[in-house]
């Protein structure tokens, strides 16, 4: 299996590189790349500005579509995947916990499109594993103007990882915290941007 990094988003809310930002002392894309390289085949970095990851080393993928948002990136991978799954998440996630992941890994069922866990009821759909075989139906709501990954997982087989067993793994789901604002970087001790 592979794993995604979403890096495409347009960073409206706050003016620096997301993935850049650094907590504790490291930058979060960095750390995510090295937590996902020891559990998957390869690790591939969604982007429309490579040239600010080359020093990565990981292989990147621009959108295959002129459409934003994070099914843009999750179509891209899925048509350029090697396996018949893919995990995905994104790169402003500093905190995801690596038995999570594992638990996510160890619970996919390949007869679902998807395995995602939930988090105050909810879908965390930017940390889930979602199968190559959804790639045309993701690809056509798209171009019907739908773009929002939460509904289309209503319209596919999805596997939910349930709230108990998420919360016995990260009882404060901080594996589900994002950096979009400047309050977001402060509240996690956010020190400083190295772009």
């Amino acid at each position: 299996m592979e794993a995604l990094i979403l890096a495409g988003g347009e960073n409206k809310r706050i003016p620096f590189i997301k993935g850049f930002l650094e907590i504790n002392s490291r930058r979060i894309i960095e750390r995510n790349i090295e937590l996902l390289a020891g559990k998957f085949s390869r690790v591939i970095l969604s982007t429309n500005s490579p040239e600010l990851y080359f020093y990565l080393g990981v292989p990147m993928i621009g959108d295959i579509v002129d459409c934003r948002g994070p099914m843009t990136g999750i179509l891209t991978g899925l048509m350029n995947t090697r396996s018949a799954q893919l995990f995905v998440t994104a790169c402003d996630m500093p905190y995801i916990n690596a038995i999570l992941i594992e638990y996510i890994i160890d619970n996919y069922d390949e007869s679902s499109d998807a395995t995602i866990p939930l988090y105050y009821q909810r879908p965390q759909p930017l940390l889930g594993i979602y199968s190559r075989r959804i790639a045309e139906k993701m690809e056509e709501c798209m171009k019907t103007g739908k773009r929002s990954l939460r509904d289309f997982l209503k319209s596919i087989d999805v596997f939910y990882i349930g709230e108990d067993k998420v919360r016995s793994i990260d009882p404060e789901g901080r594996s589900f915290i994002n950096i979009n604002t400047f309050e977001d970087y402060k509240r996690e001790g956010g020190e400083r941007c190295s772009v």
